[in-house]
């Protein structure tokens, strides 16, 4: 009886393992990126089936912001006394909506948070941010697909080098090490 035991206990065991052992396959995972992609596709083409939008006359977006949504990120320099400089989070959202959050390179600072609306000025190229607290508007200019030069209140260059005055969208850059909490 003691050897039929061992025996029953001997196998069940294999076959617990041999369970374990399939149930840890190795499956590819896929980036946060490409999943919210996926979900993002998925829930525009379900809304389209259900509103009854026909693609077929048309390749391009409807949206002409598409291509210019996403998460910009920078370090901008500062012109106060004893100030190294800030980083910058911009993020553009759907439905012409924006997050910007801001932050003085010191340890323990504080962000600063704005929301508001984006609207995209084709001819020039702009893209511009007002704020829902003041109404207050910030002025950037498109240089392509992943890269934002803030501009001053007239909507010029702003003075010295534009490229301390650039984001770069995150899925695009190399490197998201300009923008460390």
């Amino acid at each position: 009886m003691q050897t039929l035991n061992r025996t029953i206990t001997k196998n069940v065991t294999w076959i617990f393992f041999g369970a374990c052992l399939a149930s840890f396959n190795v499956a590819w995972a896929e980036s946060d990126m490409q999943l919210q992609e996926k979900a993002l596709k998925a829930r525009e083409m379900s809304r389209h089936q259900e509103q009854g939008v026909d693609h077929s006359a048309h390749a391009a977006p409807a949206d002409e912001t598409g291509g210019f949504r996403g998460v910009f990120y920078g370090y901008l320099p500062c012109k106060e006394k004893d100030c190294d400089g800030f980083k910058m989070t911009l993020s553009l959202k759907p439905k012409s909506n924006y997050l910007l959050v801001t932050q003085y390179a010191r340890e323990s600072s504080r962000e600063y948070y704005d929301k508001g609306k984006y609207a995209w000025d084709e001819k020039s190229r702009t893209l511009l941010l007002t704020s829902k607290k003041d109404e207050s508007v910030r002025k950037f200019t498109i240089q392509d697909d992943s890269t934002l030069v803030l501009l001053n209140s007239d909507g010029k260059p702003m003075a010295g080098d534009q490229d301390d005055y650039t984001l770069r969208r995150s899925d695009k850059a190399k490197s998201r090490e300009v923008h460390i909490h």
